[in-house]
């Protein structure tokens, strides 16, 4: 992924007599030097919010350069360290981080509840973001993020990658083809699409909250308040942060949080529509628990053409096709009851090709395959079934306005109050 730079004589004259100054400042952040110009480094700046297991496993990302660290737990801001070069800034606030104006990249590997707040201000401050899955909580945070994006001209990356490479889970295929397929038009239309462990997606039913926490005293090495947030304050319990902390409302969504995009942005690639969304959400469900996520059997979106993806829990069907068709379906590992499948397919234009290289579409200020604009298309799949789930009802959803139709109370869960002073 890094740019390969030709030098010309005169440049490698330059360069060879500046090497005094470089050793001392070796990393130049590229809105220093100008748009368009590489830095002698040929690499992007980057800092990282949260820097647990997630932050500090992208800390070696080919063509960026590590320069800031953040983290309200200073254990794993100490781990995270350790594993840097010497000389890297370190917060435990990332109001501060992000008026560094050696900072290039953002990027932002926090518990879901303080996604949108960081990647915003990060927009706001001028850095480009890479944000982790899911991109916000809610609906409301993720329109407010996309506004922030535009109108500050930023790059931003959404950090769950399948839509354009890797196996696609038991499917043992890129996307890519599945792309092709439907784009071919020999499965037919309206598509259904189921997303089970049979079809190769476990949906992780082991991240449920506790409903009989007790409180412990906070960790000394822990800004607890801060850790919250804008989630409303609850006493300490360790099993409420870090590792288990999906298992909660106030920060994520159990394991539809922290898989459904994963599973669920391909869908609306492959699909084509990466522009809209589902117009309704049917659940089936235990109720759930004020605090605590629970488990859920199966989760029906639907399309205003129709097209369905449908998120089974329960896997009772072990034949179930990944997609189903008027003219065919599709199985795991790239299986079809269309005969000679690929052969047929081989006459099919390929699907248009996508920006991946997060460091080229920094610097190129190219938009990246996987932006803030569909990415906030399929994390509202995501928060659309989150809410039926919690309120224990199915809803009419309005993909143009965002919006749940004719059920106020599930609209007060499009915007959630934030615990002062957090705003978005």
């Amino acid at each position: 992924m890094k740019e390969k730079i030709g030098l010309s004589a005169s440049r490698r004259t330059f360069i060879k007599g500046s090497l005094a100054t470089l050793a001392t400042f070796s990393i130049v952040p590229r809105h220093v030097l100008g748009r368009g110009y590489i830095a002698p480094s040929d690499q992007l700046t980057k800092a990282i919010v949260g820097t647990g297991s997630m932050g500090r496993g992208h800390i070696p990302y080919a063509g960026t350069k590590v320069v800031a660290l953040c983290d309200v737990d200073k254990k794993h801001l100490e781990t995270a360290v350790s594993m840097v070069d010497k000389g890297v800034k370190t917060f435990s606030d990332y109001r501060e981080l992000i008026q560094l104006p050696e900072i290039d990249i953002v990027h932002v590997a926090t518990p879901p509840h303080w996604h949108g707040i960081i990647a915003a201000d990060a927009a706001r401050a001028g850095k480009d973001v890479w944000c982790e899955k899911p991109m916000t909580r809610t609906i409301g945070e993720g329109k407010r993020l996309v506004e922030a994006v535009q109108q500050h001209g930023r790059i931003f990356r959404l950090n769950t990658w399948f839509r354009f490479e890797d196996n696609f889970y038991g499917m043992r295929t890129t996307v890519k083809p599945i792309k092709k397929l439907v784009q071919s038009g020999l499965l037919g239309w309206p598509l259904k699409v189921t997303v089970s462990k049979h079809t190769g997606f476990d949906w992780k039913f082991y991240w449920v909250g506790k409903t009989n926490n007790a409180p412990q005293p906070v960790p000394a090495e822990l800004d607890y308040d801060m850790w919250l947030g804008p989630a409303p304050y609850k006493p300490y319990s360790e099993h409420r942060v870090h590792q288990t902390f999906r298992g909660y409302w106030d920060y994520d969504g159990g394991g539809l949080g922290d898989m459904g995009q994963h599973y669920i942005d391909p869908i609306q690639y492959f699909l084509g529509k990466d522009d809209t969304g589902p117009v309704s959400v049917e659940i089936d469900a235990p109720q759930q628990h004020s605090e605590a996520v629970g488990t859920w059997r199966r989760i029906t979106y639907t399309y205003a053409d129709g097209c369905q993806i449908v998120l089974d829990g329960e896997a009772k069907d072990e034949k179930v096709a990944y997609i189903e068709g008027p003219k065919g379906k599709l199985y795991p590992n790239f299986k079809s009851d269309i005969l000679d499948l690929e052969k047929k397919l081989a006459a099919f234009p390929d699907p248009e090709p996508q920006v991946t290289d997060f460091v080229d579409a920094v610097k190129n200020r190219k938009k990246f395959a996987l932006n803030e604009e569909n990415g906030h298309r399929s994390c509202t799949i995501v928060n659309m079934g989150l809410v039926a789930l919690r309120l224990g009802r199915s809803l009419k959803f309005d993909p143009e306005k965002q919006e749940f139709i004719d059920d106020e109370g599930a609209n007060r869960l499009v915007n959630q109050p934030m615990r002062g002073p957090w705003t978005i």
